[in-house]
Formats: C-alpha cells, structure tokens, sequence
C-alpha cells in the first residue's frame, strides 16, 4: 500500500519535478509536461508510460497497476491503485513515466538501482 505522501514525496524527489493542479486532481511535471497525476480521493495515481511498459508493468501486477481504459490508455496512460501496490512498484513506475516525457539530460540522471 503506498499513501498520499509517499506518492507525492517519490514523484518530487525526481530532477526539476513539480507539482501543478490538473483539473480537479494533481499532476506531476518535467519541462511542463505530465509524468504522473494524482487522484487522492480514489487512491489512485495515474502515469505515462511507453506501451511496450505498459505492457510490463501491467503483466507483472495486473491487479494494482493497469491501462487507463479508453483511447488515452492505448497512449500508455496508466492507472495504479495505491491502495494495493507495492512502494517499489510505485516508484519504479514514476521513474519510468518520468523518463518517458522527460528532456534525456534528466532521465540520464535516473538510478534504476536503488
């Protein structure tokens, strides 16, 4: 299970991150663009991510994490459901949705290792 905080504390914590409103929700941008949004009242989070990791992720926990289900999760939007996820699933999805719209000199700065 991953909360609020944690959520928003793992997705600030990636280079030149920042929190904005989207609608009634959170987003979570690099360079103006959107890697994560954040929908507190349904614990869930949403990210972007390539649809070949979609793909991945979604196979790998298709319980927790799955395709946004309409034409913007055939983009790679996805949701996660942080009422059962586990953190390093979590965090493992903002750096990749993060690496995904970020410029490359950011995303080379991402440590998948930690």
């Amino acid at each position: 299970m991953v909360n609020v905080g944690f959520f928003k504390r793992e997705a600030l914590s990636l280079p030149d991150s920042v929190e904005d409103a989207h609608f009634e929700n959170r987003s979570f941008k690099i360079s103006k663009k959107i890697f994560a949004t954040l929908n507190a009242a349904e614990n869930r989070a949403t990210v972007k991510l390539s649809p070949a990791d979609q793909d991945i992720f979604c196979l790998a926990d298709n319980n927790s994490v799955y395709p946004v289900p309409n034409k913007w999760g055939k983009l790679g939007w996805t949701h996660i459901n942080l009422q059962i996820v586990k953190p390093e699933m979590c965090t493992e999805l903002l750096k990749v949705a993060y690496c995904e719209v970020a410029p490359k000199k950011y995303a080379a700065l991402i440590n998948f290792d930690e």
